[in-house]
């Protein structure tokens, strides 16, 4: 199967790295493994999971870098990727634009419904962007 590049993508103080699934030498640096149908959108808890897991690793360790991983890179990890984009205050349209400039064909009509209906609670909006350190753009 040939599987496209990994990608990073910058946004205000995150960064992630999307990427197809890891090979055995590499599972060891993903922190968790959150598993959930392919094609489908992610189940409520893992959002909630989700959410909170890069809430703590931003305010911690501004600027760091999230990768995040699926069987091929272009639908389950660009939604949790597209998720965390609109929880910090960006449209949903804006953020599906954002990661297909650099993963083409990312995110399935399924998954793009999901989004669209999506209701931001805002919970990756942080008080004041300008104390963070990172000062990446789009790679």
């Amino acid at each position: 199967m040939n599987r496209p590049a990994p990608v990073e993508l910058c946004h205000k103080n995150m960064r992630f790295l999307i990427t197809h699934n890891p090979t055995d030498s590499t599972l060891n640096s993903f922190i968790e493994d959150w598993p959930f149908d392919d094609g489908a959108p992610p189940p409520n808890k893992l959002v909630d999971d989700w959410l909170t897991l890069l809430k703590k690793k931003f305010q911690e360790d501004p600027g760091c870098c999230v990768a995040v991983h699926c069987v091929a890179g272009l639908g389950r990890a660009p939604v949790l990727v597209a998720l965390a984009l609109i929880e910090s205050g960006m449209k949903y349209e804006d953020a599906i634009q954002l990661i297909r400039q650099k993963r083409r064909g990312a995110i399935n009509s399924k998954q793009l419904t999901y989004l669209e209906k999506y209701r931001s609670k805002q919970r990756l909006r942080f008080k004041d962007p300008h104390t963070h350190k990172n000062k990446c753009c789009i790679m």
